[in-house]
């Protein structure tokens, strides 16, 4: 199989100093390419789920921008220094060459699979379009990741042969493709039927379960464009939840990982198998969860001294000193989450809160939410939490935007990217930034990550268009959905 020209990302993975753009150019003339579909597919998945969960301070700096966990010894990450570990050119990398490369070999490794003499033309021609849906899917996911991240990104070109140095797209209009796309791969499944019979490790091929998965991503889409386009928000919402969404924890999105090196969770990767202590809860999520006697901090946290205490974040913290991540998100096989009901529930709460129509109220959801979070989290008690003055929805203060913000924050903890973007959007909590953050940041927390340092050197002409288009290249300026 011939691999595509990928854009700067894939160059950026092999480039010596030098661009060449001949067609032939990323073809490895001493290496067969017939790797099966599956096998491509499993690997982008797992690509996906390691940068989404990673709290590696190379490349997902997210609980830093959720504020959920601060560090021990190496606060740079911390304090919006993200240039010294080329934390964006990470990132940036992953999601694109990992992730859309590897899915849209997949896709062409599907287009050159030949169909079993068993089998009739009418079957196998049902099945190749679910296999080619599920990486449509997924790459539109990471798609949305990307604009949630950056703002305007090479997204048309991006995995066009022979263009390897790819223009950045308007994210608004990338948004807009995203829904349309969405719609079209969507009215390509064929639920009845089958489609991967080993290697895809979230949803083991079922093409009911990826239909809520798509359908909650157009809810996802949807609640971000509620400021910067009400109308294409509103019909993007109502649609997908007429047509089915990701409410129960039966039908979360989640990448199931191994006991044994290499495919153990990347969380375990860090707090334990390297041998190091870099982290800790911060004060700002355990102090907010003690206020409201949380019965989840057992799953999140360990106890200090019969306490849960936090870390100050922004500083170095005596990693001795405080309670640490709990030994069940440590666990090596503790499974990466892609979507979850709980996340789904609170973006219906929000919609049913601006007036939407999404077959219930916000206080419904939002207490559905917190009770699948409970219960994906294995905590008892949540009858008598939601009773509690301060998070029942009657009576919590705030906002509606308030009240969502400040429970989606605790029921996301595990999202740092999900938290951050959540934050974003409804400004809820209240973060501050540290005293000693990065100039960079301009006195914020992040709206957003640079662009990576190698799309300033290799792609300068497009990185200095797209840096002029979105006000300056900068941590502090909003992704366009950012509005209030």
């Amino acid at each position: 199989m011939k691999k595509i020209i990928f854009s700067v990302a894939i160059l950026s993975l092999f480039m010596t100093g030098c661009v060449n753009d001949e067609a032939d150019f990323n073809d490895n003339k001493d290496k067969p390419y017939d790797v099966p579909s599956q096998t491509l597919l499993t690997n982008a998945e797992k690509a996906l789920a390691d940068q989404m969960t990673t709290p590696s301070v190379n490349s997902g700096p997210f609980r830093y921008l959720s504020q959920t966990w601060a560090a021990t010894q190496y606060t740079d990450e911390s304090r919006y220094f993200f240039i010294t570990r080329k934390v964006s050119d990470v990132h940036w990398r992953v999601l694109y060459a990992s992730v859309i490369g590897n899915l849209q070999s997949t896709k062409d490794a599907i287009a050159k699979e030949v169909k079993p003499s068993s089998q009739s033309q009418a079957d196998f021609d049902r099945i190749q379009k679910n296999k080619t849906a599920i990486a449509d899917i997924l790459q539109l996911y990471t798609f949305q990741v990307l604009v949630d991240t950056f703002g305007n990104i090479p997204y048309s070109e991006a995995v066009t042969t022979g263009i390897v140095l790819p223009k950045y797209d308007d994210a608004a209009t990338v948004y807009s493709s995203l829904i349309t796309k969405l719609d079209a791969t969507i009215a390509s499944i064929d639920a009845s039927t089958s489609s991967f019979s080993a290697g895809d490790v979230i949803y083991s091929g079922n093409m009911a379960k990826w239909k809520l998965f798509a359908n909650s991503l157009k809810v996802k889409i949807g609640i971000n464009l509620v400021d910067a386009n009400p109308a294409l928000a509103k019909s993007t919402i109502e649609s997908a939840y007429t047509a089915g969404v990701i409410t129960t924890n039966a039908n979360n999105a989640s990448f199931k990982y191994t006991t044994a090196a290499p495919n153990y969770s990347t969380l375990y990767a860090n707090l334990v198998a390297s041998g190091r202590n870099d982290f800790v809860p911060t004060s700002n999520i355990i102090d907010a969860m003690n206020t409201l006697a949380d019965p989840r901090r057992d799953a999140y946290f360990t106890l200090y001294n019969g306490v849960y205490k936090g870390g100050v974040y922004g500083t170095a913290n005596a990693y001795a000193n405080f309670s640490h991540i709990s030994a069940k998100i440590a666990a090596a096989d503790f499974p990466a989450l892609l979507f979850e009901a709980t996340e789904v529930n609170f973006y219906l709460a929000e919609a049913a809160a601006r007036g939407l129509s999404v077959g219930g109220t916000v206080e419904t959801y939002y207490n559905n939410a917190i009770r699948a979070s409970f219960e994906n989290w294995g905590v008892a008690g949540v009858d008598a939490y939601l009773l509690t003055p301060g998070v029942a929805y009657a009576t919590a203060p705030g906002t509606f935007k308030e009240k969502i913000g400040r429970q989606a924050w605790i029921g996301l903890f595990n999202r740092g990217f999900e938290s951050w973007t959540t934050y974003r959007r409804l400004d809820y909590p209240v973060l501050v930034a540290p005293a000693t953050a990065s100039a960079a940041a301009e006195g914020v927390v992040p709206k957003r990550l640079t662009y990576p340092i190698n799309e300033q050197t290799v792609n300068n002409a497009n990185w200095t268009a797209a840096s002029t288009a979105i006000g300056g290249d900068k941590l502090a300026n909003k992704i366009f959905w950012d509005k209030l």
